[in-house]
């Protein structure tokens, strides 16, 4: 065999390297190991050697060429178009995924991307060979010459192979004929994100694939081991998401061309409240806050009061628009629509407050004019005066009423009030309806100090509890 063939040179008187060359030779080809030298002499061969000892090994190198007819006679015949064992049982395929990261996540385009190891692993019995090496590892440019499983990953928008600065491509053939395929890729694939929670929502992202071409009768698809591993999370690209975990699944989905098996890995994803906190939520609060400056502003300071309910209103409205433009234009009402909105309202409210007491005591008939009327014989008529009666003070010869009120009006004798709110303390008789509540006007700003923290407050504790908890 020319793998076992040895050559030694001799640097000897001619008679002494005869007897010794053939000595030598009868050692290396009986298995045997030793070897008498003397004088200056030197041997070459081609056999590993372990030196402690100074014994030869007979464990033969295996050279290139070795590896190259070894691919050669594998590939000699070998039609890549058709599938191991064709015709016969269905050909099991092990698939790993390696996630290297994950991210960013488009919500506007409900898109996620992930760059991923992918593995499969095959058993071609074409592929066996003898040889002392147990596994052959091979670069891409094999992978065009053998069977490869068509796999496709069915939830992808975008998908793109490493090319730089060669294909990111791996292959292995072992002796038995078992064969594992590496590649790396980045895809972009398909979230449908459920916004009714967001920004306190969670989701899991799919990713799908499959055999494009052969159903479960040909190809059947079957997790590995530890088939999922996950990269150091810290350089991923998820921003305003924390990665929670991940699953993995197999179904058979049924369509025309018949029944594929589905391999789907889940990656559970929570969104991260921090940036929508800072840039929604603490804004609204304070402006419905400062809303309720006005309750604590004189009634008469219609300016004032009247610029600052507009100008919160407005800002609540800017939010509201602003708020919505990290979002897809989903038409159901989300988590942070509902509290922008109520956050709108009462800012509203707050300046429909003001706008309805201006509205009451602007109405209202001034008493100056009902104490000059006084002096005068009152006609006969069925209004009754029931206003609470002006003391006469003597200043200066010149006659001064003192006010209780700086306004008054009159409630009609036999007829029901027409307004809600009581035009001042006394109206309290038949006029009004049993049952009725009796609210002063100039009292609104008052009760609605009370009023509208209370109801703001109850309002985010009903929120918060029943998003974050329930």
């Amino acid at each position: 065999m020319d793998s076992e063939r040895t050559r030694f040179v001799f640097v000897s008187p001619p008679s002494l390297c005869r007897r010794a060359g053939l000595i030598m030779w009868l050692l290396a080809y009986l298995g045997l190991s030793g070897c008498v030298t003397s004088g200056p002499h030197k041997m070459e061969e081609d056999y590993e050697d372990a030196p402690i000892n100074k014994t030869w090994v007979l464990a033969p190198k295996v050279h290139e060429n070795d590896v190259t007819l070894i691919l050669n006679k594998l590939l000699q015949g070998y039609d890549n178009k058709l599938r191991p064992d064709i015709g016969g049982k269905p050909t099991i395929i092990e698939t790993g995924v390696y996630v290297n990261s994950i991210g960013p996540v488009d919500p506007i385009n409900m898109e996620y991307t992930i760059d991923i190891f992918f593995a499969q692993t095959w058993y071609d019995s074409r592929l066996k060979f003898n040889s002392s090496m147990k596994v052959l590892m091979l670069n891409s440019n094999m992978v065009g010459k053998i069977w490869i499983p068509d796999t496709f990953f069915r939830n992808s928008r975008k998908s793109d192979a490493h090319w730089i600065t060669t294909p990111n491509r791996l292959l292995r053939l072992w002796k038995d004929g078992r064969v594992l395929y590496t590649l790396r890729l980045t895809i972009n694939a398909e979230c449908y994100l459920n916004l009714h929670d967001f920004p306190m929502d969670e989701h899991s992202c799919p990713l799908e694939f499959s055999s494009y071409g052969y159903p479960k009768n040909e190809i059947l698809y079957r997790w590995k081991r530890n088939s999922i591993e996950v990269a150091d999370q810290r350089n991923w690209r998820l921003y305003q998401f924390s990665f929670v975990g991940l699953r993995n699944t197999s179904e058979v989905a049924r369509i025309q061309s018949g029944d594929y098996i589905i391999m789907t890995v889940f990656f559970d994803l929570s969104r991260r409240m921090g940036y929508f906190t800072i840039q929604t939520y603490i804004p609204c609060i304070l402006i419905v806050v400062l809303s309720w400056v006005s309750f604590w502003i004189n009634k008469d300071a219609v300016p004032a009061r009247t610029s600052l309910g507009i100008t919160t209103v407005l800002t609540m409205t800017t939010l509201s628009t602003i708020s919505r433009k990290s979002l897809p234009k989903v038409s159901y009402v989300t988590a942070m629509d509902l509290f922008v909105s109520v956050c709108f309202i009462f800012t509203f409210a707050a300046l429909m407050e003001y706008g309805t007491l201006h509205y009451f005591t602007s109405n209202r008939k001034p008493k100056k004019d009902q104490a000059k009327k006084s002096n005068q014989a009152p006609p006969k008529s069925s209004v009754i005066d029931i206003r609470p009666r002006s003391t006469l003070l003597q200043v200066n010869n010149m006659p001064y009423f003192q006010e209780q009120d700086d306004y008054a009006c009159e409630c009609l004798d036999g007829k029901d009030c027409s307004s809600f709110f009581c035009c001042f303390e006394d109206c309290r008789t038949g006029a009004w309806r049993e049952g009725r509540a009796h609210v002063r006007v100039s009292k609104i700003d008052t009760y609605a100090r009370i009023f509208f923290p209370t109801a703001f407050g109850l309002f985010n504790l009903v929120y918060w509890v029943g998003y974050l908890y329930l």
